[in-house]
């Protein structure tokens, strides 16, 4: 497995492309902005793209996936609950860059293992951040996309539509630091972690 990483738009958003060296089949998750340059970046590994997954549906996260997704012929993903949020802009924050972004997302899922590009990733439902967030993790491979609900050293912000921040600890708490402390954590926004140090360390989770 490889992971390379594409910060895109004003935002500073983590795009993960997780890819199978075997087959080259590709992961998109969360690609925010910048379609071009992801495609380029597609391109440049000789990658197949499988899917889009989104860990959650603010706008910083979303903006490039409808592209990609008819670029590629692949479907977009993301949780049931985040179904409204995901289309909405008074609610994904499109509202705060005066855009109207909102997408129709192609499957919905729920907390199950998906099964794709030879890779198992098991969806955990983690709201909070908004109601409809997850991560996901790659239990073979040690590894969890958080998006924004933990990241080093701090948590999303709970103060947009669907926000709850007694939430996120608790999903937090009872979703991701009950894995190995070894488990690298790939957030939505800056550096990534491990659950240990997270546990150790993160002031924002009690």
């Amino acid at each position: 497995m490889k992971i390379q990483t594409l910060v895109l738009g004003a935002v500073r958003t983590n795009c993960y492309l997780i890819t199978n060296e075997e087959t080259r089949e590709t992961i998109i998750i969360d690609p925010g902005a910048q379609a071009e340059l992801v495609k380029a970046k597609i391109q440049e590994l000789g990658s197949v793209p499988m899917a889009v997954l989104l860990t959650h549906g603010h706008f910083d996260h979303i903006m490039a996936a409808k592209e990609l997704a008819e670029e590629y012929a692949i479907e977009i993903y993301v949780h049931e609950t985040e179904k409204e949020l995901v289309s909405n802009s008074s609610l994904n924050g499109g509202y705060l860059i005066n855009t109207s972004y909102g997408l129709v997302p192609d499957t919905l899922i729920k907390e199950e293992v998906l099964k794709m590009a030879g890779f198992e990733l098991q969806v955990l439902h983690t709201p909070g951040h908004t109601v409809g967030s997850v991560c996901f993790y790659l239990k073979d491979q040690k590894v969890l996309i958080s998006g924004d609900t933990l990241f080093l050293g701090s948590v999303g912000r709970t103060d947009l539509p669907t926000g709850n921040f007694d939430t996120l600890q608790k999903s937090i708490r009872e979703k991701l630091f009950i894995l190995p402390e070894d488990v690298i954590v790939y957030p939505g926004h800056g550096d990534a972690t491990t659950i240990g140090y997270e546990k150790n360390h993160n002031p924002y989770v009690s």
